[in-house]
């Protein structure tokens, strides 16, 4: 049987897997099924990390405050995971120190001595410190009355590059992304999934067969089964929206904090693109369209109201720069608080008898996105009866390829001395060794071609469109970068006009 196409054209071929969804899930399972021999097609109805995966707390974390929840198990595979992904992407996932300010009246001592043991100690730690208690000086940015707090380890992510590097590997291995292209219809036939798939910018569809469906979808998972596969969710959906907000650098120092709140949540205050704090998140119940999420005034108000309890400095809602939110679709029921909801994943698997079958992925944290693909990924071999094993643990992500951050930076800067030092640390940090693929045949600044602003120029545009599926500025500014953060206006209307050229002509070369 072969797939369905239009009078003329060459029939395609039938894949392995369609995967839906260019998240961090949809692109982990790509990769790792990619790299296992499975022919794999993905597609993405907008731009890569879109939605959740480019709006998380950019953490990679076991999740302290899980433990209050007993969640030892998410907690204890987190912090494995932890290690891992250190290790597979030290460009783009750095080691990250963080200060909890201890509040007596909140949670004694002895109980975050116990938590920070346990986090400790749940999983092997080679690459991090453990944690320790600090005393605050009156050169702290907290409040005189805050002396006493404790310190320990996690990571920091770029999460969006975290998606779009994991779909390079997925390509480099032969699968096929498609970015701006929506499933707008699949059904069984027999042993076979035949999926119709449109083109979101020249309408055009296409017929596609696979053995396998793969719904990475987010939080549209259980809209996506019901409209356009007509299957039923087996397991009950929480959509949960967590909101953040960037303003002006709180404090020097590479160290987060981590703060208590009455109501029994914590707050994050993170060091954000050198000159900004990054604060949330919130939980917040959620309907209506995910794509559509933005923080409310009220948790603009919940988020300032934290910090304000905290620190010196005080903030008022003008000082809010930028800010986001995304939707978790969570395997859980919408029973108690929303931050009590589980965040480990599920892998909902529905094969009929002599049907083709499907793999539904429910929940799910950033963190263990690789875990999941594994287990994923695992389940698919054994349903299309496929010899595998495992191997994304020892797998660096591209440009990952390197075993020290300082040590990069100095070869970099050997073989580029003409680089601006904030544009050679943001090409470390955002591409690691792939700088030296960005920069092929430059001598000097003039040969990065036209600048729009910031340390942005048009050698690093063409090259997001060409290798990274860049499509649109947003792509650019908020996803592959946050430049956005420091682009004026009219510098991005001249970004917008000049991409507009560049990705026609990309698509007119490869039509």
């Amino acid at each position: 049987m072969g797939d369905v196409t239009a009078a003329g054209q060459q029939p395609e071929p039938i894949h392995d897997v369609l995967i839906i969804g260019g998240g961090i899930n949809g692109c982990g399972i790509a990769m790792d099924a990619a790299g296992r021999g499975l022919t794999v097609l993905l597609c993405e109805q907008d731009d890569l990390a879109c939605a959740t995966s480019s709006r998380s707390s950019k953490l990679i974390h076991g999740g302290l405050r899980y433990l209050e929840f007993f969640q030892f198990r998410l907690v204890g595979k987190a912090l494995a995971e932890r290690e891992i992904l250190l290790h597979n992407a030290p460009h783009i996932i750095r080691p990250l120190r963080f200060r909890l300010p201890h509040q007596p009246h909140l949670r004694p001592a002895w109980m975050i001595r116990s938590g920070l043991f346990l986090y400790d100690h749940l999983a092997r730690r080679k690459a991090l410190p453990g944690s320790r208690s600090l005393r605050l000086g009156p050169d702290s940015p907290l409040k005189p009355h805050i002396v006493r707090g404790f310190e320990y380890s996690d990571a920091w992510v770029d999460d969006a590059r975290l998606v779009v590097l994991t779909a390079r590997a997925a390509a480099s291995h032969g699968a096929r992304i498609l970015t701006r292209t929506a499933c707008i219809g699949a059904e069984r036939r027999g042993d076979l999934w035949q999926a119709t798939l449109e083109d979101r910018r020249t309408g055009r569809r296409s017929t596609h067969l696979s053995r396998a469906l793969v719904n990475a979808a987010g939080p549209w998972v259980a809209e996506l089964q019901q409209s356009t596969i007509h299957c039923q969710v087996h397991h009950p959906l929480r959509l949960v929206k967590g909101s953040h907000v960037v303003v002006r650098r709180l404090y020097p120092g590479e160290h987060a904090y981590i703060l208590q709140n009455e109501d029994d949540r914590i707050v994050f205050v993170i060091p954000f693109e050198n000159d900004y704090s990054l604060i949330g998140t919130t939980d917040v119940d959620y309907q209506g369209d995910p794509a559509a999420a933005a923080i409310s005034p009220q948790e603009t108000r919940y988020l300032l109201r934290v910090v304000n309890a905290h620190f010196r400095q005080q903030l008022q809602e003008t000082d809010v720069l930028w800010s986001y939110a995304g939707v978790r679709a969570l395997a859980d029921d919408a029973h108690g608080k929303a931050q009590a909801a589980s965040r480990d994943y599920t892998l909902d698997v529905d094969q009929p008898p002599g049907q083709a079958p499907m793999i539904s992925v429910l929940g799910g944290k950033i963190t263990t996105y690789r875990r999941l693909a594994e287990e994923a990924t695992d389940q698919l071999c054994g349903l299309l009866q496929r010899p595998s094993r495992p191997w994304t643990a020892g797998a660096a992500l591209p440009g990952g390829d390197f075993a020290d951050p300082a040590t990069l930076a100095a070869d970099l800067h050997k073989l580029y001395p003409w680089l601006p030092d904030t544009l050679l640390r943001r090409f470390c940090h955002s591409y690691g060794t792939l700088t030296h693929e960005l920069l092929e045949g430059c001598r000097s600044l003039d040969d990065l071609g036209r600048h729009f602003g910031a340390d942005l120029y048009a050698r690093e545009v063409l090259y997001l469109i060409q290798r990274e599926w860049v499509l649109e500025p947003e792509d650019l500014l908020w996803r592959r970068t946050k430049l956005g953060l420091r682009l004026r206006p009219a510098e991005v209307s001249v970004l917008r006009d000049y991409m507009d050229i560049r990705t026609r002509w990309h698509a007119a070369d490869h039509s």
